[in-house]
């Protein structure tokens, strides 16, 4: 069940057609909680072998709308992880020194290295997304970006990264209604800003233009899974899900020491 919601390469698809609310649990949230939390602590226990046997590297990159829940994910789904394995990184809108380089520069000094899980808080997508639907480059700059995205991910599956993308798919009531519930707790103000509003002004060209990432930028080698994400429980299932199914078929194994542990004198 863990490829459920993955995207096909050549298979165009309609992010209006797609649910944004689970299906198969038919609001069963015991027994997906349940399958969750033994989901995670299998990961954890997955993660420290990838971090032990040092041979493997998987990079993990969300992408949503405001308040589709990509720091819940992260909360929730690496809760009890080595934090020594796992590296998060927020990319936020690019630095000075970040905008004299190519918009990739910044984005390969993240990617993990060997025996790490690397998670991208937003990513590389924003250079084809916000930019595009805000008009802050011309069409010709972003256009080529789809293929130096793709040519780019191809190069890292090549040297070894497992690469899993996921797009929280929200409707855009419940982002009203996350918006609202951050107005309404003092302790969640500070997540929201003005400008949420103002791109929620935009849903429509906001949706299109992932829309068209998605169906250009999903290959065999870096696929796109698109979460119904209105549910935090069954986002938190359904990634997990993914991840586990993931590093099951990488088999991290703990290395076995070469010492004969007759020989070690204890004083």
């Amino acid at each position: 069940m863990s490829n459920e919601h993955q995207l096909m390469p050549g298979k165009a698809i309609r992010l209006e057609a797609m649910p944004t609310r689970a299906k198969s649990f038919h609001d069963d949230r015991g027994s997906a909680e349940r399958e969750f939390f033994e989901l995670r602590d299998e990961l954890a226990e997955l993660q420290r072998r990838v971090y032990a046997e040092g041979e493997h590297k998987l990079l993990i990159v969300l992408q949503a709308m405001d308040a589709g829940g990509k720091d819940g994910t992260i909360r929730h789904v690496f809760r009890g992880v080595n934090p020594q394995g796992v590296r998060v990184t927020s990319f936020k809108n690019p630095s000075e020194n970040e905008l004299a380089h190519d918009f990739l520069w910044r984005i390969h000094q993240a990617v993990p290295a060997t025996g790490m899980i690397g998670v991208f808080n937003r990513s590389h997508y924003e250079d084809v997304l916000v930019v595009r639907v805000e008009k802050l480059v011309s069409k010709n700059v972003w256009e080529a970006r789809f293929e130096q995205i793709n040519q780019f991910e191809r190069m890292l599956s090549e040297t070894g990264a497992t690469i899993l993308k996921f797009y929280l798919h929200i409707s855009k009531e419940e982002q009203a209604e996350r918006f609202q519930a951050r107005l309404d707790d003092p302790r969640k103000n500070w997540k929201f800003s003005p400008d949420d509003l103002e791109k929620r002004k935009k849903w429509e060209d906001y949706m299109a233009v992932y829309e068209d990432a998605l169906n250009r930028c999903t290959t065999d080698w870096a696929p796109w899974y698109v979460i119904p994400s209105d549910q935090k429980w069954y986002r938190n299932l359904a990634i997990a899900r993914v991840i586990v199914d993931t590093l099951r078929e990488l088999n991290p194994q703990y290395p076995k020491t070469t010492i004969d542990a007759n020989s070690v004198l204890v004083e």
